[in-house]
């Protein structure tokens, strides 16, 4: 099946203008996450920059929780949701269902982004992982999130063709279960107008947070990225899915395992053993459908390998799925409880976390931005060069940042378990510290080159729409569709 629509009669049939707002949006709180992460970065290697800017609003207790969501929710969030809006559109061969409401998204999903922005630096958070936002805000985020989804799944309702590719089934159980996480994690008793309360207590408290907390990681940094893999990388490639069966299986193994694994982040506490060890199994078996969708992604290629040496785009996404294969074998390996007494509250979480959200969740955002920014605004990007140095910069920045994590985080953990003959630890806490200092720097390092990429592609989409020179780019040679 085949498409030969360019992008200004795209812009005809479909709802481009908020696809190009999320797309813009996603670029410019890529640049404002990353230089925060930098920053707090640079505040673990020089400590002394707290007295220069001597205010509580840029510590790294008050920046921390804004980095992480800058990066996750307004940098991923605005590319999954305005990558979806293109996807949903060119597999169903129709328009959005409602302009309005996706408007409504857009400007609803900025609006909570400045609302984070300006509460986390004051303190105005629940300390919750990944859930900081205080409950007004956080009832704000489930009318947009619900806007979204009528706009999403009212489109797939509406379709002109009756198979719904299998990008939209990743995208669609990544809007429900986000859904179902943020609703039930943030059930509150307010106290103020600003300050809440959990609904849960203790343990049950620490269960439901990383039911949504992996669960985060698993359905809003996983399966809404692999919906834009499954569209992009063979679109960009111009080849089809290697197995659309597999695809199906990839989805469905996936869906069901990860919602278990969330445990995982509870070993050695008070959850009970059994749940931990239901994390833990859960986990290793998602070691399984992970690598087949690592495959399924890779093997797209077939036939097309010649394309990585002079298609730094394809180059992006092509890595961008391998740092996911490492990254979902690195994961169940740390479940073990036995590997995880060794890696947990050490940098090596930090190192795991980074190779996904860098060099998996990242990378492939920028690799679709760079396919889809040309066809939205009818412009030939500005400079393929200007890709290939953002691709090598970047490259070696995830490289640099995750090294020197499991570097430090292994080292930390060895030394923290360090026992003398007679019992008594063989290193102090402070010591553990100043052994961390040069993996900390390198660390600075790695972020520095990294943001400095997004820096670049910033630059370069800059050109790119502001050019006055329109051309008919053309938007599917091959359409992955029904591919099989």
């Amino acid at each position: 099946m085949t498409e030969k629509v360019t992008s200004t009669a795209g812009q005809d049939t479909y709802n481009y203008k908020v696809i190009r707002q999320f797309a813009i949006m996603t670029i410019v709180w890529g640049v404002v996450g990353m230089t925060v992460g930098v920053y707090i970065a640079a505040l673990l290697v020089w400590p002394e920059l707290n007295n220069i800017l001597d205010v509580p609003y840029f510590t790294f207790g008050r920046l921390r929780p804004l980095h992480t969501n800058a990066v996750i929710f307004a940098f991923g969030g605005s590319a999954l949701i305005g990558t979806s809006y293109y996807v949903v559109q060119r597999t169903c061969h129709v328009r959005l269902i409602s302009d309005k409401l996706a408007a409504f998204t857009f400007w609803g999903w900025q609006l909570v982004i400045v609302l984070a922005v300006i509460t986390f630096p004051l303190g105005i958070t629940t300390t919750k992982e990944y859930a900081e936002l205080e409950w007004p805000i956080d009832i704000l985020l489930a009318v947009v999130w619900i806007a979204y989804a009528i706009v999403f799944f009212g489109t797939i309702a509406k379709r002109k063709v009756s198979h719904i590719y299998v990008a939209n089934w990743f995208y669609g159980s990544f809007v429900v279960t986000i859904a179902l996480l943020h609703i039930f994690n943030n059930l509150e008793v307010p106290v103020s107008m600003w300050k809440s309360y959990s609904a849960y207590a203790g343990v049950q408290d620490a269960m439901v947070q990383w039911w949504y907390g992996h669960n985060a990681v698993g359905f809003f940094l996983t399966t809404g990225f692999l919906g834009m893999m499954y569209y992009f990388v063979p679109k960009q490639a111009e080849r089809p899915v290697y197995s659309y069966r597999l695809s199906i299986v990839h989805f469905w193994a996936l869906i069901f395992t990860y919602i278990w694994a969330g445990p995982h982040h509870l070993h050695y506490t008070a959850l009970p053993d059994w749940t931990q060890t239901l994390g833990m199994v859960m986990s290793i078996i998602l070691f399984a459908p992970s690598w087949g969708g690592m495959i399924n992604g890779i093997m797209t290629l077939s036939g097309a390998w010649e394309k990585l040496r002079t298609d730094p785009i394809l180059r992006f996404m092509i890595v961008a799925i391998s740092f996911y294969g490492m990254s979902t074998f690195e994961g169940p390996l740390m479940a073990i409880r036995t590997v995880n007494a060794l890696s947990h509250y050490t940098d090596w979480t930090v190192g795991h976390v980074h190779s996904g959200a860098l060099g998996w969740v990242a990378m492939i955002t920028m690799g679709s931005l760079y396919y889809m920014i040309p066809r939205l605004f009818g412009r030939k990007l500005y400079s393929l060069k200007l890709v290939e140095a953002h691709f090598w910069v970047s490259t070696i920045g995830v490289v640099l940042y995750i090294t020197a994590m499991w570097v430090s985080g292994i080292m930390q953990g060895l030394m923290w378990r360090a026992v003398n003959a007679d019992g008594t630890l063989t290193y102090s806490f402070v010591e553990s510290v100043q052994a961390m200092h040069p993996y900390y720097l390198t660390r600075w390092v790695g972020g520095l080159f990294f943001l400095t990429g997004m820096l670049i592609m910033a630059y370069n989409i800059f050109k790119t729409v502001t050019s006055s020179q329109v051309t008919e780019v053309n938007d599917a040679v091959v359409a992955p569709a029904l591919a099989h």
